[in-house]
C-alpha cells in the first residue's frame, strides 16, 4: 500500500470533475501521488467527490461511500474523506448515519482538505488543474451557483447564488490548459447566460469567449448550459464570425407548455422560447442545438405532454435528452406541489419523447452523409477510431466512427473526414 498516494473518486457532472482536478493539483503540489478513479488502486487515502443533484445521483454517492467504508473496515484503506454536493447539503445527516468516514467537507473546501492532510494550501495554484480528461480537451468552468428559481432544482440550495469567476482568472487557467496540450475547451456553468453580470454589471459571455479564442493553440470552443431567459444575444455574432467558436450550443429548455413552464417558474413561455430558437438558428446558420426536457413535473397533464411532443417534432433539435422529474426536498416544487405522477408514468413519458427524437436524430445524421467534416479523434477502441465534429460534445453526443484498417490516426489530432453512413446517433466516415 502507498501511504503517500491519494485516489479521488469523482461522481456527477463535469462541473464536479473540474473541482476534482483543482483539488488534485493542490495535492500534487504538496508532493502527494494523486490519481482519479484508478482501478485496483493501492492508495491508502480515498476522497469521494459526491453528487447530490437528483435521487439517482444521491443514491450512487451513498453507495460509493458505503463501498469504501467496507474497504476501510477490511484494512484496505486508512482514510476516507467525502466532499462535494451531497456532503455540502447533508453533512450533518451523513455524519450521523455513516460515522465511519474520517471527515466530511463541503463542495469547495479544498483548503480544509489539504489542511486535514497536514499540508499547506497553495494560492498560487488556484488557476491550475490536473486534467483527467484525454489531454486534448478540458472543461472550463466560468461560474458557480445560480440565481434562477426553477421549482425543481436544488442547485441554488447546494451551491448558492451565481458567482462569476473574474475574466483574468479564467483566461489564466485556459492558457495553462492550452500550454498543456488542450486543443478544445468545453466551457461550462450552471448558467452561462448570466456570466459577468454580478461582476461587471453587464452580460459578458461574448467578450469572454472572444478573449478565449485569441489564445494561440486553442482550436475549438464549445458552450454548455445556457439559460433561455435573459439570453446573451451578443454571443451569436461571435459564434457566427469566429471560426474557433463551434456552432454548437447546449441550452436547457425543460418544457414547452405554458402551464408547465409557469409551474416550473422558468420565466419564459412557449412563444418566447420559439422566438429564441428561431433567432439563434437565423443568426448562426448551421448551428447544432442540444437541449434537455423534464417530464413528469407536478401538474403536467396529458395535454401538456402532447404540447411538448409537438414542440419537439416542430423544432427538431439536433441533440435532445429527457429527464423524469425528481422530487428534491426543500425545492419550491417539493414544498408547494404534490409529486403525484407515478415513476413508471414519468419513465413512459420520457420514452415517448426519446422515440420522437430518435427519428429526428437519424434524419439529421442522414443529412451529414456526403459531407466533409473536421473531426477530433478522442480514442481508439475495437476496430474503430472514435472522434467528434464541432457539432458534438464529449460523452453526450454522437461520435464519428472510422475503421482502423483504413487509416492510422493519432489521438487528439484533427482530420478531415467524409461521412459515408450513419445510424440513429452515430456517423461513419473515411479520412480524406
Amino acid at each position: 500500500m502507498n501511504q503517500n498516494k491519494i485516489n479521488i473518486i469523482s461522481l456527477g457532472c463535469s462541473k464536479n470533475l473540474v473541482d476534482t482536478e483543482v483539488l488534485m493539483k493542490q495535492l500534487d503540489a504538496n508532493q502527494f501521488q494523486v490519481t482519479c478513479e484508478e482501478e485496483n488502486s493501492d492508495a491508502k487515502t480515498i476522497i469521494i467527490n459526491t453528487c447530490g443533484f437528483i435521487g439517482d445521483a444521491k443514491e450512487e454517492s451513498v453507495d460509493t461511500i458505503l463501498q469504501y467504508v467496507e474497504a476501510k473496515k477490511d484494512g484496505r484503506i486508512d482514510k476516507l474523506f467525502v466532499m462535494g454536493c451531497l456532503s455540502e447539503r447533508y453533512r450533518d445527516q451523513l455524519e450521523r448515519e455513516i460515522p465511519e468516514v474520517d471527515h466530511y467537507f463541503g463542495k469547495f473546501d479544498w483548503k480544509a482538505i489539504v489542511g486535514e492532510l497536514h499540508k499547506e494550501y497553495k494560492p498560487d495554484f488556484k488557476n491550475l488543474r490536473m486534467v483527467t480528461t484525454p489531454k486534448h480537451f478540458a472543461y472550463l468552468k466560468i461560474s458557480e451557483g445560480c440565481n434562477r428559481s426553477c421549482s425543481y432544482c436544488a442547485i441554488p440550495i447546494i451551491t448558492g447564488k451565481h458567482i462569476s469567476r473574474p475574466m483574468e482568472d479564467i483566461l489564466a487557467e485556459a492558457k495553462s490548459l492550452v500550454e498543456g496540450g488542450v486543443k478544445e475547451l468545453l466551457v461550462i456553468a450552471q448558467d452561462l447566460s448570466y456570466y459577468g453580470y454580478d461582476l461587471y454589471d453587464e452580460l459578458k459571455l461574448a467578450e469572454l469567449v472572444q478573449a478565449l479564442s485569441e489564445i494561440e493553440g486553442l482550436e475549438w470552443i464549445k458552450l454548455h448550459y445556457a439559460y433561455p431567459t435573459q439570453f446573451p444575444y451578443g454571443i451569436l455574432k461571435v459564434m457566427r464570425e469566429n471560426p474557433k467558436v463551434c456552432r454548437y450550443l447546449d441550452i436547457a429548455l425543460q418544457h414547452s407548455s405554458d402551464n408547465v413552464l409557469k409551474l416550473m417558474r422558468r420565466g419564459i413561455n412557449r412563444a418566447k422560447t420559439t422566438e429564441l430558437i428561431n433567432r439563434i438558428r437565423e443568426e448562426v446558420p448551421g448551428i447544432t442545438l442540444r437541449t434537455t426536457m423534464l417530464v413528469g413535473h407536478p401538474g403536467e397533464t396529458r395535454e401538456d405532454m402532447e404540447d411538448l411532443k409537438n414542440f419537439v417534432q416542430e423544432m427538431k433539435f439536433e441533440r435532445l435528452g429527457v429527464f423524469p422529474y425528481s422530487n428534491e426536498e426543500d425545492t419550491y416544487a417539493a414544498i408547494n406541489y404534490e409529486d403525484n405522477i407515478p415513476q413508471e408514468e414519468k419513465e413512459r413519458r420520457k420514452e415517448e419523447i426519446m422515440l420522437i427524437q430518435q427519428d429526428i436524430s437519424l434524419e439529421a445524421n442522414k443529412k451529414r452523409i456526403g459531407q466533409e467534416l473536421k473531426v477530433l479523434i478522442d480514442r481508439q477502441e475495437g476496430d474503430y477510431y472514435y472522434g467528434r465534429t464541432e457539432f458534438d460534445s464529449y460523452e453526450v453526443d454522437p461520435e464519428v466512427l472510422i475503421l482502423k484498417e483504413n487509416s492510422i490516426l493519432k489521438i487528439g489530432e484533427f482530420y478531415n473526414v467524409k461521412i459515408n453512413d450513419c445510424e440513429d446517433y452515430d456517423l461513419f466516415g473515411t479520412v480524406i
